[in-house]
């Protein structure tokens, strides 16, 4: 029985099971298996030879995959956001590999890469979805992109193959504290009531994978599929943004109703509508700031920004100006947001705000 068989068996008994009180421990077991066979399915054997990949230089401040079903104007929209041209047509599979394309927006290069359209068993390895899987996990941000007139079940689906490959859209990483040690057994602590899990469906999760000493600790109400997700220790989580396209086919109140839903945007690609605001977005999602350089006695270059991450510090700062800065800084003034007052002379630990100016002053 091959691990494909086996898969489908546990997802048929999970299917088949009915969710109460007497059978959560069941469940909980039959999901520990399912993440360890899946994550065999995902790792290579040692005997076969290195697939063909798509291999692409991770370029740029940001890098944004985009996935989704075939057909659905993901190639359109690389041609119109950035300069390169890639193959679009009627029928399905016109992409065959990885394009990359670059957006210049706010001074930053946001690499785009357009994907091989997904279809439904991707995660299996159907029609190349592996590598566009693998490259997916490698980027800062999914950009799903979907079409508006199919309703909500392509963006079910994708969800679907993504969350069984182990990438969570969306979601904070679990707030679980999980170590394996030498002896001692399982020591099971919680910071919170746990509504959802006990201990000892954490006894038997652990013993699915074979771990007979551990210290557990939930900070958080968590769920058995989370408490997996650590022990794996293997899921990437990504913000997604879910682009409808081709909203000049549906009505005015069905654009209203998606363009709504959380973390959605409206666009069509064809008529070049509201590409704009899918920007805008785009950098919210993928929290850039820009800070600015002053020269003493100068005023500030306002052409040549940092392109950084929100939450850094002006030691981020030194080095991402030159490696050797930090050791010699003695202070900086910054002039923005971040500060009360305009300038206010700061340490290393000063947290950047977006379009601050800065100027550092060396021993």
């Amino acid at each position: 029985m091959g691990i494909l068989e086996k898969i489908s068996e546990i997802e048929k008994e999970i299917s088949r099971t009915q969710k109460n009180k007497a059978t959560e421990y069941h469940l909980g077991l039959l999901k520990a298996k399912l993440a360890k066979y899946r994550s065999q399915l995902l790792e290579p054997s040692k005997k076969s030879e290195k697939g063909e990949g798509f291999d692409v230089l991770k370029s740029g401040d940001a890098r944004v995959a985009l996935i989704g079903f075939p057909s659905v104007g993901k190639s359109t929209l690389l041609s119109t956001l950035t300069k390169t041209e890639s193959e679009a047509a009627s029928y399905e599979f016109t992409t065959l590999t990885c394009i990359p394309g670059v957006i210049d927006y706010n001074g930053a290069n946001i690499q785009l890469l357009d994907l091989p359209g997904i279809i439904e068993g991707a995660a299996q390895g159907k029609g190349r979805g592996r590598q566009v899987i693998a490259v997916a996990r490698t980027a800062d941000l999914v950009l799903m992109m979907l079409d508006a007139t199919k309703k909500d079940v392509h963006r079910e689906l994708l969800e679907k193959e993504l969350e069984s490959v182990g990438i969570r859209l969306n979601k904070q990483k679990p707030n679980i504290y999980f170590k394996i040690k030498k002896g001692g057994g399982v020591s099971f602590n919680s910071t919170c009531p746990l509504t959802r899990i006990d201990e000892k469906l954490v006894q038997l999760i652990l013993h699915e994978y074979k771990i007979f000493n551990a210290e557990v600790l939930f900070r958080e109400d968590s769920t058995a599929d989370e408490l997996i997700d650590v022990i794996c220790a293997n899921r990437v989580y990504l913000p997604c943004l879910y682009v409808y396209n081709k909203i000049d086919q549906i009505s005015i109140e069905e654009v209203d109703r998606i363009a709504r839903q959380r973390n959605s945007v409206v666009v069509s690609c064809n008529m070049k509508l509201n590409l704009d605001y899918l920007l805008e977005v785009l950098w919210e999602f993928l929290s850039l700031i820009r800070v600015y350089t002053k020269k003493p006695g100068q005023p500030p270059d306002f052409s040549d920004g940092l392109i950084l991450r929100k939450g850094v510090t002006v030691e981020h700062v030194c080095h991402s100006i030159h490696r050797t800065l930090a050791a010699q800084f003695k202070y900086a003034l910054v002039w923005g947001t971040s500060t009360k007052y305009s300038p206010q002379r700061v340490g290393l630990s000063h947290i950047m705000a977006d379009e601050d100016v800065i100027q550092i002053v060396k021993k």
